[in-house]
């Protein structure tokens, strides 16, 4: 059973498991499997929509459960990423529909009404053994000073690394990855000198360090910082143009920030690649946009996620943020561990570790000695139609 919990609002149910019993087994093989196995079949249509959850009456605390385990999922429900931390939250409820998920019981806490860590000292006070979340980097240290001491462990959705381990694992998707796989792909199709545009920030700093490890036998012919803004894109483009040729530009960044930049980089070079990283993903119409066509970038699959998105808008009325996927399979992990989570004793963490990892929406993935997902990712190319995949997401470790 899921639940929403307000800070200090009463709390109502966000899905009741009396449908849940209709669609139990309906995604049994989406289920979080040793990464190794075959990837999931299709998410299953939904011939007839469950009815409406209706809310629980107000009362003093959550009720009593005496066979499932609590889990809290974090997220910010109210302030500026309300409608992102809405859409993780609805796919973890639709994970736990989907999966039956008999073993657990989630409850939504809001990090951004009274801040993360009153959220977490609230949902510790429940008696949540797992928190799935929160979502910014900030937050994931405040819910930690929350978690650590009463040895709860934190599965965040942040992609800053720097927040990882002593029981911190993050499902994010971090740009060093990406720029590893993107890179190594450009250079087995014979690219060898490299430039890049990086925004100021984390980000920009993950991305460059990655550049500069992924291009450490090849050769980084320069590398130029920017703010957001389009008059700092174009004059970092054309201070980096003054460095080439290059055979190919890591645009650690938006399409749309690539395009803005492609115009001054292909005058200097016209036979420059384009690179993007995994932010590209998020970007539905990266075709429409001719500066575009050709480049190349690396993220997870969006195989499942098509799939997830229909039976999502099917249920909600409208479509998940491309990161609800990670509430998605982080229910789907905690379902599969729960089997061996005995009730009232703490959640096996040993378990995260597994080497052989998991496999979930976004394909596999396992996380690393610091807590960090580490994840098969696949290079696309931007086509006129769209995208098309040049290297297939290894089925696993």
């Amino acid at each position: 059973m899921a639940e929403q919990s307000g800070l200090p609002q009463a709390r109502r149910s966000v899905l009741g498991l009396a449908a849940g019993g209709l669609l139990a087994f309906a995604l049994s093989a989406c289920q979080l499997v040793p990464a190794p196995r075959p990837e999931p079949p299709p998410l299953p249509e939904e011939e007839t929509p469950p009815p409406a959850p209706q809310p629980e009456p107000a009362r003093p605390g959550l009720p009593a459960d005496a066979a499932r385990n609590r889990v809290a999922v974090l997220v910010p429900l109210s302030g500026a990423n309300a409608a992102v931390g809405q859409s993780i939250a609805n796919a973890a409820n639709l994970a736990l529909l989907d999966t039956g998920g008999e073993r657990i019981r989630i409850t939504v806490y809001d990090t951004a009404k009274d801040g993360a860590a009153a959220a977490a000292g609230q949902a510790r006070t429940e008696g949540n053994g797992l928190f799935l979340g929160p979502l910014l980097a900030e937050d994931v240290r405040a819910v930690a000073t929350v978690a650590r001491p009463a040895g709860i462990p934190v599965v965040a959705f942040s992609n800053d690394e720097s927040v990882a381990g002593d029981g911190v694992y993050l499902m994010g998707f971090t740009p060093g990855q990406s720029v590893e796989r993107v890179v190594a792909y450009a250079r087995g199709a014979g690219l060898s000198r490299f430039g890049a545009l990086t925004p100021n920030g984390v980000y920009g700093r993950r991305a460059a360090q990655a550049m500069v490890a992924a291009t450490r036998s090849a050769r980084l012919g320069g590398m130029q910082s920017f703010d957001r803004d389009p008059a700092a894109i174009r004059a970092a483009a054309g201070r980096l143009a003054g460095q080439g040729p290059f055979d190919a530009v890591l645009v650690a960044d938006s399409g749309r920030t690539a395009a803005l930049a492609a115009p001054a980089l292909r005058a200097a070079s016209p036979e420059v690649r384009l690179l993007g990283t995994e932010l590209w993903a998020t970007e539905g119409s990266l075709g429409a946009t001719p500066a575009l066509r050709g480049a190349w970038y690396a993220s997870v699959s969006d195989t499942m996620f098509a799939q997830l998105r229909t039976r999502y808008r099917a249920r909600y009325g409208t479509n998940p943020y491309r990161l609800a996927s990670l509430g998605y399979d982080a229910v789907l992990l905690t379902v599969r561990i729960a089997k061996d989570w005995r009730f009232g004793r703490p959640f096996p963490e040993r378990a995260l570790g597994d080497p052989d990892g998991f496999t979930g929406i976004d394909g596999a993935f396992r996380f690393d000695p610091g807590g960090v997902a580490e994840r098969s990712l696949e290079v696309r190319e931007v086509t006129a139609a769209g995208t098309a995949i040049l290297s297939p997401a290894p089925r696993g470790f």
